[in-house]
């Protein structure tokens, strides 16, 4: 039997309905042409080009010399339990007990956690599109349906009342809801949940998951708000999930957290205490120094993220066939390819599509995004401008030029 035959023999049924992750499938490509000598600029990877700050790592390096190495509680050590509190409070007005928080190895393990813990078969979870890649797969391997809501351009890529209202069943037991979003940057105001609230309102047995881990990624006068913010009656039935990884440039880390009703975060506690136990130590100290340290780092942060943001839609919108949308948070622009479906590339390729699109454009041009359909919605692609000014500069003038060679 070939290896290929005997791992599909091997699979399970659970792992037979789960795509490989898009976006991390986007980075290796990329880093294998570069290894075979390519000049590929690559724009799919969801990671800050900043360091982590110098005070975070002190703090775990400090942690270390400690010895702060041995296992800490199941979902988290108290004094960063203690310090996401304090960050819940000051941060989204917000208020949480201990008991009351779920800390995990990463935002994608806390989703995973409360999933597992919630969903039993023919359970639904309505997940608006275009949505990041591992939701609905993560839904799958959780035993649960996703229902995929369409929240198209025309709509700022964000979920309508009416089309939630129109997705609930009475097997739906979560709804989804990423602001700002990966991949589009769209960012929910405080009216627009609200409107969404007043539908959930109708509907005591949906909870809500609202993942904010690009909370302090927005720009101009847009002002993040989260459900719980907004709607505190709901607050019991929402999961308020957070992280370390985008704000502070601490991908790596794998610290994710969440707030949520206590009989829920006892759920997640019990899945983690048979999968991953507890978060790397020595992160969790870098964790906690990230949240109860300087704050100020960010603003210019933000700064840069918002011209690169800014000279990436100028440069896309001056492209022959896309058009591209003005984000409000992330680091992420969603353009539309639609002007180019039906073009043949100069070796013949026939763009039918957005995957044939970023397949042609690695090939051809060297530049590396990642495909609308990835995200539930086509024809679209995803560019991640976390980069260098001069890495989006060089990768917009590619795509320009690959436009124009389209016949």
């Amino acid at each position: 039997m070939s290896s290929s035959k005997a791992a599909t023999a091997l699979q399970s049924a659970a792992l037979a309905r789960v795509k490989p992750s898009a976006t991390l499938a986007v980075t290796a490509r990329a880093r294998a042409l570069k290894a075979e000598g390519r000049d590929i600029l690559s724009l799919g990877a969801g990671e800050p080009d900043f360091d982590t700050p110098d005070f975070v790592k002190q703090a775990a390096i400090e942690a270390i010399g400690r010895g702060e190495t041995k296992y800490t509680d199941t979902d988290g050590m108290a004094e960063l339990k203690a310090a996401v509190v304090r960050k819940f409070a000051r941060e989204n007005g917000l208020g949480y007990e201990p008991s009351q928080i779920h800390v995990a190895p990463g935002g994608k393990a806390v989703i995973y956690n409360a999933l597992v813990a919630t969903l039993s078969a023919g359970d639904e979870v309505i997940v608006p599109a275009p949505y990041w890649v591992s939701y609905p797969d993560m839904v799958r391997l959780a035993g649960g349906e996703a229902v995929v809501v369409e929240a198209g351009a025309d709509a700022g890529f964000k979920l309508q009342p009416g089309a939630l209202e129109g997705a609930i069943t009475a097997r739906t037991r979560w709804l989804i809801l990423n602001s700002p979003s990966n991949p589009t940057g769209a960012a929910y105001s405080r009216d627009e949940l609200e409107a969404l609230a007043q539908v959930l309102r109708r509907h005591a047995h949906v909870w809500v998951l609202t993942d904010d881990m690009y909370e302090h990624l927005t720009y101009g006068s847009f002002r993040f708000c989260t459900l719980a913010e907004v709607a505190p009656d709901l607050m019991d039935r929402i999961l308020t999930v957070n992280g370390v990884s985008k704000a502070y440039a601490m991908t790596g880390w794998r610290i994710g957290y969440a707030g949520g009703s206590k009989p829920l975060i006892d759920l997640m506690r019990k899945v983690a205490s048979q999968t991953t136990s507890n978060p790397c130590s020595i992160s969790q100290w870098a964790a906690l120094a990230a949240l109860d340290g300087p704050q100020d780092f960010m603003d210019e942060r933000r700064k840069v993220f918002q011209r690169r943001r800014d000279l990436v839609v100028q440069a896309l919108n001056e492209c022959e066939g896309i058009t591209c949308a003005v984000p409000e948070g992330a680091f992420y622009v969603y353009p539309s390819i639609a002007g180019l479906i039906g073009k043949t590339a100069p070796d013949g390729t026939v763009i039918d599509s957005d995957e044939a699109f970023v397949t042609a454009l690695l090939d051809s041009e060297g530049v590396a995004a990642v495909h609308g359909e990835a995200f539930g919605l086509s024809p679209f692609f995803r560019i991640s401008y976390a980069t260098g000014d001069d890495v989006l500069t060089e990768a917009c003038a590619r795509i320009r030029h690959f436009c124009d060679s389209l016949g």
